[in-house]
């Protein structure tokens, strides 16, 4: 006698019957849409056999059409997408296309640079034609390009362009964290500095390259036209921001944005009377998604089933087991006993608590404060602006304290000195404060995980214990990071003659940075209550060592930018615009660190304060560039 399966039968009558591409299609999608049948409730479940139902399902087709503009001529390269999901396709030379696997509910949605788009419901229609509006009010947008503006109309290269408006109402910390899911095909990506409040996204457009060993494929990012530190300028201080995603668009900038650029364009004066604004955020952020440890008594299961298919006798014997039972009951108080061999805790095996370590070291919520004031005004000749922004986070683990703060000031002043000749100044100050524990670093997320629940967080006497890891984040030292940023920019146009530009750049931006790392004596506590020296960790593994290393840090960089542009609009409706100009960039950086072993007194943890053991580096970096850049536009 022959097996068959339901599949194989129902295929080869449907292959008799030609039909057997429809039915796939059928067949597919009945099993993933498996609520289309309903049962009543006295159906049983388990015993009702197996039905195909081919009439909730819509056979899907093919359709064409042909997009054409207002006057009837045919759009080369409008997208067509089938909405929600990733089938689409484009219209060629003749403006016709081609769109497979749809159906009548389906909804298409055309859409195409300076033109209006269109969402179309399929139905029973199987050819279309399309007639797309302008959208002169898209075509008339101004979009900052490399050395200086254009209208959207007349950019070739791919541009995308993000207001204040967009950015102002995002409670974020940083320029990054306000872009994302703003601008298309610019990822995101966090980096080994996880979630600690000084960490900064990395930022890339449409992708990781391959160009540069150990490259991160990141854009040159150019504020005010000087390249600059975007998440160390305040959201609220930004006019619009212009990404240049392909190389038509940044090929200005040469060799220094082979993945593309980022133009941020701050706020300035405007003129009018003098306007104060103030406004501040409040939050409070809670830890997202912490993993769920397994309890105690299921963790001692698994480790001793592990045991014994390695060929070895049980890690928690009846006797412990018994006591963690106990403690998740409540029938025992203490979450450890003593060691036979000596007066201190026991931990791990010989312990029986039942610990949440992410619910131990995470608070439940962190208060953050942001404030912002500015002042601006002027007349038709001078304008000027004032800014200055505090932002106060506090961090979410309950034993290191962390804290970021952020100090800057903003200054914009812009003055026409003649009919022909303007100046504008800029000048921005920024601080970042970030203290910890200096514990946090290195392994510690990865430790909290790996951490056993069984060992409990304090002893019997109320001490925190030794296997925890609180100890070092509370008492083992700070990691205290500060750095400044202090830019000047300058600018002066001349106008000779009625759309002919010169413009002479100068920037300078300094950058300083200090950083304050100690390793302090921890203690944990035996039975009797009394302090004993523990090891930092296992790069510092002798019991109540300490130690001081502290880095500076001080970068200055220059840019000149001298170039000039011609733009003349014809009458007849032809554009022309022609820049040329030179560009050198200069950078210079130092750096000194030294530490030092064996504090006389955790009370003043400096280098002058200890005693052995003396290290001292340093270095030094420079480069230079310069070349020239021009662009036409017709």
């Amino acid at each position: 006698m022959n097996n068959y399966s339901f599949a194989s039968i129902v295929e080869q009558h449907l292959r008799n019957e030609g039909n057997l591409r429809k039915f796939k299609s059928i067949l597919v999608a009945t099993l993933l849409v498996p609520t289309v049948a309903m049962a009543s409730p006295e159906t049983n479940h388990e015993t009702e056999p197996f039905t195909v139902s081919t009439g909730v399902t819509q056979q899907s087709k093919t359709i064409k059409g042909t997009v054409v503009d207002e006057t009837g001529e045919p759009l080369i390269g409008v997208s067509i997408a089938v909405k929600g999901t990733t089938n689409g396709t484009v219209t060629d030379m003749d403006g016709n296309f081609t769109l497979p696997r749809v159906s009548g509910k389906d909804v298409i949605t055309l859409t195409y640079v300076g033109y209006h788009p269109i969402n179309q419901t399929i139905g029973n229609q199987t050819v279309f034609k399309f007639t797309m509006k302008e959208d002169t009010k898209t075509l008339d947008e101004v979009v900052v390009v490399g050395f200086g503006s254009q209208k959207k109309v007349n950019v070739t290269g791919a541009v995308s362009q993000v207001s204040a408006e967009a950015l102002e109402a995002r409670p974020v910390q940083n320029v990054s964290q306000a872009l994302q899911g703003v601008v298309p095909g610019l990822n995101f990506s966090t980096n080994n500095s996880g979630g600690e409040l000084n960490n900064t996204l990395s930022v890339n457009i449409r992708g990781g390259g391959t160009i540069g060993e150990g490259s991160s494929s990141s854009p040159l990012v150019l504020i005010d036209g000087m390249e600059g530190n975007m998440n160390a300028l305040n959201p609220q201080d930004i006019e619009s921001i212009s990404v240049l995603k392909d190389a038509a668009s940044a090929a200005v900038y040469g060799s220094r944005a082979p993945f593309g650029v980022i133009l941020i364009t701050t706020k300035k004066g405007k003129s009018g009377r003098a306007t104060v604004n103030y406004n501040n955020s409040m939050r409070f952020t809670d830890p997202l998604l912490t993993p769920k440890m397994m309890d105690s008594y299921s963790f001692a299961q698994y480790f001793n089933e592990a045991a014994a298919n390695n060929g070895q006798s049980p890690v928690f014997n009846d006797e412990m087991m018994g006591r963690i039972q106990a403690y998740q009951s409540g029938e025992l108080e203490a979450g450890t006993t003593l060691n036979k061999n000596s007066n201190r805790w026991n931990e791990y095996g010989g312990a029986n608590a039942n610990t949440d370590w992410f619910k131990e070291h995470y608070k439940k919520w962190a208060f953050s404060q942001e404030h912002n004031i500015s002042v601006n005004g002027g007349n038709e000749k001078v304008t000027y602006l004032i800014s200055g922004n505090f932002m106060d986070t506090n961090g979410l683990l309950r034993f290191s304290n962390d804290n970021y703060q952020r100090y800057s000031i903003n200054s914009k002043l812009n003055a026409q000195i003649s009919d022909w000749v303007s100046l504008s100044y800029g000048g921005r100050w920024v601080r970042e404060d970030y203290d910890r524990a200096s514990y946090q670093g290195g392994l510690f997320y990865h430790n909290i995980a790996r951490r056993w629940p069984t060992n409990p967080l304090y002893d019997p006497n109320g001490f925190l214990m030794e296997g925890s890891e609180a100890i070092q984040l509370r008492d083992g030292g700070r990691d205290k990071d500060q750095k400044d940023w202090n830019y000047q920019q300058l600018q002066l146009t001349f106008e000779p003659i009625k759309d002919w530009k010169i413009y002479a750049e100068g920037n300078m931006r300094t950058t300083d940075r200090f950083n304050h790392w100690e390793v302090l004596p921890v203690y944990a506590h035996d039975g009797s209550g009394d302090a004993y020296p523990m090891k930092w960790n296992d790069d510092y593994s002798t019991p109540g060592m300490s130690r001081v290393s502290e880095y500076a840090w001080k970068e200055n960089f220059y840019t000149t930018n001298l170039y000039t542009d011609y733009f003349k609009n014809f009458d007849n409706g032809h554009y022309f615009k022609a820049m040329v100009g030179f560009n050198a960039e200069l950078l210079n950086a130092r750096n000194v660190s030294g530490s030092r072993d064996g504090l006389i007194t955790p009370n003043v943890p400096t280098i002058n304060t200890a005693t052995s053991n003396q290290k001292a580096g340093g270095g030094y970096s420079h480069w230079s560039t310069a070349g020239f850049f021009g662009r036409i536009n017709y």
